[in-house]
């Protein structure tokens, strides 16, 4: 019988990664948890994803299908706990009402399975439904917060503070995020806690520097976040002092028209690739066959910020030296100077004066992968992480 259960908004996602290891990890690890997922994954590129792991997956039904089934059953009286009906009777239409209905659907079935914790992922849509489950059933639930969730909230009735009043336990996944949170949420802070995503260094081959040309990749959504432009800049900045070199950026989002128009504008299109997204698999290799890893995080218009790019931690498991930038949890991770390079944000300039660096000095390139290497081990195992997640989800 589990007695966890996860919810997600979307599971599993290309661009939440760190989620679905998660998952395989405690399943591993023995904790079989119920799944359940708010919405289905559209448009996803393929992946290399478990498939017993996706099968077992619970996805709600669409808003139509829902509401009826939740109408039916409060009106024939199946929901007998005091209050759901009058609850969702006095929120009738407002913003967010979806979050109620889900809740009861999740809510029925947890309590037949006997779950006696529900844990989310962001403190966003699944957090939100998962606070109604224990509005309604009682269910205690958990969730780790990210990036934007709390860096830049959007407004709800139930709000940020109310998900962390009423949690359990709050996880956030960098030392950066946890200071912030009990910095706001003072009342809470004994509750909130750390655990840095994880990932398996023994998928990871280890790169070997063999590439006659410098390999420069980079991975993520195509975000303003991302920093991509500014790579992109510091690319044109070092072809137009002579280097050799090329670029792969991985990943798919709104602005690739836009990263594109500026790499045919600035006459990268030979040297610069967006490549579109990847399996795990195809990234790994990428990492092996790459020289330097850059990813110039930044805080975009409306102040939301990455805050532990899983990405950095798997190019530190491939031996890869890392570009960035001192932004949240980033620091955490790439250590200045040790693993890797630290820049200004939003300075391609000196993103370009790291590559040169990095470029021209093969000993400190190595010197770098390897410390990285050996803070992916010690900090970001995946098999450790779960295990002190585990020991938050069942005390």
């Amino acid at each position: 019988m589990p007695e966890i259960a996860y919810l997600f908004e979307r599971f599993p996602s290309f661009g939440q990664t760190f989620c679905y290891r998660e998952v395989a990890e405690l399943e591993r690890q023995g904790g079989n948890p119920d799944v359940y997922s708010i919405r289905r994954p559209t448009g996803e590129p393929p992946q290399d994803w478990d498939e017993e792991i996706v099968r077992r997956v619970q996805y709600l039904p669409d808003e139509k299908e829902l509401v009826r089934e939740i109408d039916q059953l409060l009106q024939a009286g199946k929901v007998s706990l005091p209050g759901v009906r009058d609850a969702v009777e006095k929120w009738g239409r407002q913003s967010d009402f979806l979050r109620l209905y889900q809740a009861i659907h999740i809510g029925v079935r947890l309590k037949a399975s006997g779950v006696r914790r529900v844990h989310a992922h962001f403190a966003g849509m699944a957090a939100r439904t998962a606070w109604w489950v224990r509005q309604f059933f009682e269910v205690p639930y958990s969730f780790t917060a990210h990036a934007n969730d709390i860096f830049a909230p959007r407004q709800f009735v139930v709000s940020l503070e109310k998900l962390v009043r009423d949690a359990e336990s709050v996880v956030t996944v960098s030392d950066y995020a946890v200071d912030g949170l009990r910095r706001q949420f003072p009342e809470s802070a004994r509750k909130i806690r750390r655990i840095y995503n994880g990932v398996d260094l023994s998928s990871f081959q280890t790169t070997g520097f063999g590439s006659t040309l410098p390999l420069i990749v980079s991975i993520g959504r195509l975000i303003e976040k991302k920093g991509f432009s500014d790579l992109i800049t510091a690319c044109h900045i070092l072809h137009q002092r002579g280097f050799q070199f090329r670029c792969e950026i991985i990943g798919e989002g709104p602005l690739e028209n836009v990263l594109q128009q500026q790499i045919d504008q600035a006459g990268l299109s030979a040297q610069v690739k967006l490549v579109g997204p990847q399996t795990q698999t195809q990234i790994r290799i990428s990492l092996a066959q790459s020289t330097i890893f850059v990813l110039p995080c930044t805080r975009d218009q409306s102040a939301g910020m990455d805050n532990l790019p899983t990405v950095i931690i798997e190019a530190m498991a491939a031996g890869v030296p890392v570009i960035s930038t001192p932004v949240a949890g980033v620091p955490e991770m790439v250590e200045d100077n040790v693993s890797g390079l630290l820049v200004p944000e939003r300075n391609p300039e000196a993103i370009g004066v790291a590559m040169e660096r990095l470029m021209t000095n093969s000993e400190e390139v190595r010197k770098f992968g390897a410390r990285g290497r050996e803070i992916a081990k010690d900090k970001f195992s995946i098999e450790t992480n779960v295990r002190a997640l585990r020991q938050i989800l069942e005390g």
